[in-house]
C-alpha cells in the first residue's frame, strides 16, 4: 500500500450510527421507566420514592434514565461508585441528591464533597474518616449510615450502631440524613426473615429518632407499608424486572431487543448445529442465524437446551427455539415451524420484549433479570423512547 493510500484511509471518519448496520437494536422506553416509578411512588404513599441507578441504570443508561426520572419529580438517586455519582451530578445539576452505596473510599472524601455526593457509610472507620474531613472543611456534610440487619454484607453491626448512636462527637461532625438497611428475602414476601429484619431495623431506627430511615428495595416497596419508613429505594422494578420470585410481575416492560437474521439454511435430518455439535436435526429443518452472541450480553448459558429451556426468540409472531451453542457474535434458532415468508435475511427477531420477557430469558439462563440487563453489550444501537409515552397518570 502506498503512502498516499494510507493517508487517504486515515482521513476517513466513522459514519453516523445507523440502526440498519447494528448487530441488534436495543430500545429503552423511558416513559415506561417513569410509569414504573410513579406506580412505586403511589405504593410508597408518604415515603420518598428514590431510584437506584447504579451499574449504568442496570445497563440501560444512567444519564437518560435519571434525567427522565428527575423530570418526573424524583430527587434521590443511588449509585454504587463515586465515579458514577460524578457523572450523574454533571447531568442532573445541584438539586439531585446522589447517594453512593459502596460508601466512602479511603482518601476520597474530597472527591465526594466536591461533586456533592453523599456516602452511605457502612463501618466506623468510614464514619470516622468522613467526620474528620468535615471538621477539616469546617462543614457538616451529609451522609447516610448503613446498618446490617441480617444480610451480612455491607453495614455496621448492631453493637457498632449502638456505639455510633452514643458518640456525639462523630455524629456532630457531619450531617446524618439517612439511616438504612437492606432486605435479603423481600422477593419472597412470605419469608419470615423479612419481618425479623423489619423489627431489627425499627429498633435501630429508634437509636437515631430524628434521622429519616430507609429499608425497602423494589420488592419491599410492594409487600407492605410497614417496610416503607421514610424512603423506598426501588431498582429492578423501575426497569421492568419482576421484583418477586413467586408472583406475577406488576411492572411494565421497559426494554426490547431485536437482532437481524443473517442467513437461513436448510439442514437434512441428522445434521448438527454449532460448536460441539450439541444439537442434531431430528427432521429436515430450517435454521436462522441471528446477529448477536455472548459478546453482546446474550449469555452462553442460553445455549441449547438451556437450564429451563429451550430459550426462545420470536420471529413473525412465532416462537423459535435457540439451538446449538451461543457463539460470540451469533446464535442459531430453529425456524422449521415458522412460515418461510416470515423468515429471510434482514428480518429482525424479538430477543427481548413484550413476547420474550427479561424474566423469561433469565429463567432460561438460570440467572436473574438483573444479570440479563446489566450484561447487555455495547454494540447495539440504543434507541430511547422519550418519557411521556405510555406513562401512568
Amino acid at each position: 500500500m502506498s503512502k498516499g493510500t494510507v493517508s487517504e484511509v486515515h482521513a476517513f471518519t466513522p459514519p453516523p450510527e445507523d440502526p440498519a448496520r447494528a448487530g441488534g437494536i436495543l430500545t429503552i422506553d423511558l416513559g415506561q421507566v417513569v410509569a414504573n416509578w410513579r406506580h412505586l411512588k403511589e405504593k410508597a404513599a408518604s415515603a420518598i420514592c428514590a431510584a437506584v441507578v447504579k451499574a449504568d441504570a442496570y445497563g440501560l443508561g444512567a444519564v437518560p434514565v435519571a434525567q427522565a426520572l428527575f423530570d418526573a419529580g424524583c430527587r434521590h438517586f443511588f449509585v454504587a461508585l463515586p465515579q458514577e455519582g460524578a457523572h450523574l451530578r454533571a447531568a442532573l445539576g445541584a438539586e439531585a441528591k446522589i447517594w453512593v452505596l459502596n460508601g466512602l473510599l479511603p482518601g476520597e472524601a474530597a472527591f465526594y464533597a466536591d461533586h456533592g455526593l453523599r456516602p452511605v457509610l457502612s463501618s466506623l472507620p468510614e464514619v470516622t474518616e468522613w467526620a474528620a474531613f468535615c471538621r477539616m472543611r469546617e462543614m457538616r456534610l451529609p451522609a447516610a449510615v448503613h446498618v446490617d440487619t441480617g444480610m451480612n454484607r455491607l453495614g455496621l453491626n448492631l453493637d457498632e450502631a449502638h456505639r455510633l448512636a452514643g458518640d456525639r462527637d462523630l455524629l456532630g461532625a457531619c450531617r446524618l440524613e439517612l439511616v438504612m438497611s437492606h432486605l435479603a428475602c423481600a422477593d419472597e414476601p412470605g419469608d419470615p426473615m423479612n419481618e425479623r429484619q423489619r423489627e431489627t431495623f425499627a429498633e435501630i431506627r429508634a437509636l437515631f429518632p430524628d434521622v429519616p430511615a430507609s429499608l425497602a428495595n423494589s420488592a419491599g416497596t410492594l409487600i407492605g407499608s410497614a417496610y416503607h419508613f421514610d424512603m423506598v429505594r426501588p431498582g429492578i422494578a423501575l426497569y421492568g424486572g419482576n421484583p418477586f420470585s413467586d408472583r406475577p410481575n406488576p411492572m411494565r416492560a421497559v426494554v426490547s431487543l431485536y437482532a437481524p437474521v443473517l442467513m437461513v439454511r436448510r439442514l437434512r435430518k441428522g445434521e448438527t448445529v454449532g460448536y460441539g455439535a450439541t444439537w442434531r436435526a431430528e427432521r429436515p429443518s430450517r435454521v436462522a442465524v441471528l446477529g448477536l452472541g455472548y459478546a453482546d450480553g446474550y449469555l452462553r448459558s442460553l445455549s441449547w437446551p438451556a437450564r429451563n429451556g429451550p430459550a426462545q426468540v420470536m420471529i413473525g409472531g412465532h416462537y423459535a427455539p435457540v439451538i446449538g451453542r451461543v457463539s460470540m457474535d451469533s446464535i442459531c434458532v430453529d425456524v422449521t415451524d415458522v412460515p418461510e415468508d416470515f423468515v429471510e435475511r434482514g428480518v429482525r427477531a424479538e430477543v427481548l420484549g413484550p413476547n420474550v420477557t427479561v424474566d423469561e430469558v433469565a429463567k432460561w439462563a438460570g440467572t436473574i433479570s438483573y444479570e440479563i440487563l446489566t450484561s447487555l453489550g455495547g454494540r447495539y444501537t440504543r434507541l430511547y423512547v422519550p418519557a411521556g409515552n405510555g406513562a401512568r397518570s
